[in-house]
């Protein structure tokens, strides 16, 4: 989930890097910093380009850094947050507004139309099945008073229709990703932990069958994104004790073999969590991922493992 009234700002003296990780030699390299705008979430198209999102808008950059970001205008479309994925055909993007719906945006420049029609719930978008048919978002359902809102994985077609719910458990859940096969929904958790914002990650099947913990350590861990190849999983690991997927905080990527859940590999630790990489970005090959991280003065530089 993400803000979804107003976008975030830099902090005096902070950067937003885009950067990529290399999976054949481990190396990090960064294509664009800035210090004027604050983005956030790389996708990576079949064309070679990153789609990320800053100051309410979507912006395209190409994954050498060649050139800088440049906005990508689509009439009607509110504010977006840092909820967005790929249509999997790559002609285009639904991505998550400040409206709290889930919009489809097309690459020509054809209408974009609004996929969620109900209002109340919230809707955010982490996840597109393989054929294009199935979008798994977290549906917040505020609950008055001085209740937290539920949050739970749903599903719900392309065209909007068919909303049904996949987690039915109470606690919140996010951060939801098909894998490439479309067997399996990924997602984090804290259904598992009786430690308030103790979230791992699980998978559940796209009928809200075989529900099952994959990760179980004293880290909070979320955003898990599987490689197009299907074989390993990078995701997002905040400290002990973090509540919520929080900006400006030290994390960790990870890097997990499908089926060796518990014993990851930490690839870069950084200055982020919130932004860094909310959103599928690996490359098609799966050759490499992007991420942003944001250095603060005294905190300079991300580090590989």
């Amino acid at each position: 989930m993400s803000e979804s009234i107003s976008w975030r700002t830099l902090l005096p003296g902070q950067r937003a890097r885009i950067r990529i990780w290399d999976h054949a030699s481990g190396a990090v390299r960064t294509v664009h910093e800035s210090d004027q705008r604050l983005y956030e979430a790389p996708n990576w198209t079949d064309d070679g380009r990153l789609l990320v999102n800053g100051d309410g808008r979507l912006w395209f950059l190409p994954a050498d850094g060649s050139v800088p970001p440049e906005p990508f205008d689509a009439p009607g479309l509110p504010p977006v947050n840092n909820d967005h994925v790929l249509a999997p055909d790559g002609t285009g993007v639904f991505a998550s507004a400040s409206d709290h719906h889930i919009w489809h945006v097309p690459f020509d420049g054809g209408p974009i139309h609004r996929v969620t029609q109900e209002d109340g719930p919230l809707h955010f978008l982490h996840g597109v099945s393989p054929d294009g048919s199935q979008l798994a978002y977290v549906r917040l359902e505020p609950q008055g008073g001085d209740l937290p809102a539920s949050a739970r994985i749903h599903l719900i077609g392309a065209d909007g229709r068919g909303d049904r719910a996949v987690t039915t458990d109470p606690g919140p859940a996010d951060g939801s990703a098909f894998t490439p096969d479309g067997q399996w929904i990924l997602f984090n958790t804290e259904q598992f932990s009786t430690t308030p914002g103790h979230a791992q990650l699980a998978r559940i099947r796209p009928d809200g069958t075989g529900l099952e913990q994959l990760t179980a350590d004293e880290r909070v861990n979320w955003f898990p994104h599987v490689a197009p190849t299907g074989d390993v999983t990078c995701y997002v690991s905040f400290p002990p004790g973090t509540v919520g997927h929080p900006e400006n905080r030290s994390v960790q990527l990870r890097l997990v073999t499908m089926g060796a859940w518990r014993e990851p590999t930490t690839l870069v630790s950084l200055h982020g969590g919130q932004g860094t990489m909310n959103v599928p970005s690996w490359a098609p090959d799966g050759s490499a991922f992007a991420f942003v991280d944001y250095p603060v003065p005294g905190e300079d530089a991300a580090t590989t493992g």
